[in-house]
């Protein structure tokens, strides 16, 4: 099937239900229910979305089962009485830009609150254990959920935002970059091919989407890379960038860019398709 075989109508419909928050293997089953044959719907999601024909035929044989998020559209979110502007947008991966998700206030205070109990920032091994790589050169933290009145303020509108309970959170972790340090391209699923992904997963499932939220403006450098379509996120203070994946999709991978001059402080917010047991 090539793309002019694929009617603007139904192409419209295809990015519209993506956008709303529906899994590939959920867009899938509607496809079929409508009459399409599964071969044809995978090609036809894959070239539409631009997703690797690989990972819409993983999505095909088996469904998250958990909880999936709302992806915010533009131009603005009323969380609240709190603002937030989506400036960018796009469908594959879906990546959101968050301007003003947090306030400046709430920036300062977090890092003042991190800062005492900064160490070597670890990653999560295979059997579901914290380690250290040497692709991310940071130092950080962890909150517990709900562990201050402002961690509680920030999950809680997290959650309202993209209407994801606070239960399927990882606590908020904050990071601290000074010049010449990164985190290499990676992605944030776990890899079901690795030996620890059931002991990683047993906790609350796989990961479903991750919100990077910016505590300053670097003076150079620091953004988030999203190399697979040549997306760079500018770290400016208050604002955030948004993604959603599922598992095997490799155009998710992203990357904490080199701080150039200054420093870079940020605080990560990863989200399960279940409720999370630390």
């Amino acid at each position: 099937m090539s793309n002019h075989t694929i009617r603007p109508e139904l192409r419209e419909w295809i990015l519209a239900t993506a956008r709303s928050g529906h899994s590939l293997h959920e867009l899938l089953r509607l496809l079929k229910d409508a009459g399409y044959g599964g071969e044809q719907s995978r090609q036809m999601v894959a070239r539409v979305l631009n997703v690797p024909l690989a990972t819409v035929v993983a999505a095909a044989k088996g469904a998250v089962t958990g909880t999936r998020t709302r992806h915010p559209e533009p131009p603005l979110q009323w969380v609240g009485e709190h603002p937030v502007r989506v400036t960018m947008s796009t469908d594959a991966p879906i990546v959101r830009t968050l301007e003003g998700l947090l306030t400046g206030e709430e920036c300062d205070q977090l890092i003042g609150e991190a800062s005492p109990r900064l160490a070597r920032a670890l990653t999560v091994d295979v059997d579901g254990r914290h380690q250290v790589d040497q692709r991310r050169t940071s130092q950080g933290m962890f909150f517990r959920i709900g562990e201050t009145p402002l961690v509680e303020r920030i999950e809680q509108r997290i959650a309202d935002l993209l209407q994801v309970p606070v239960s399927h959170g990882e606590g908020l972790q904050i990071l601290h970059y000074l010049p010449g340090q990164e985190y290499e391209p990676h992605f944030d699923w776990f890899n079901p091919e690795q030996p620890g992904f059931s002991a990683v997963t047993a906790r609350g499932g796989q990961r479903i989407a991750s919100v990077v939220m910016y505590l300053n403006t670097p003076e150079e450098g620091g953004g988030t890379g999203f190399p697979r379509i040549g997306l760079t996120v500018t770290a400016l203070r208050g604002s955030a960038v948004y993604f959603a994946y599922e598992t095997g999709d490799d155009s998710s991978l992203h990357a904490g860019l080199p701080v150039i001059k200054g420093e870079k402080w940020i605080a990560t917010k990863w989200l399960r398709e279940r409720p999370y047991q630390p």
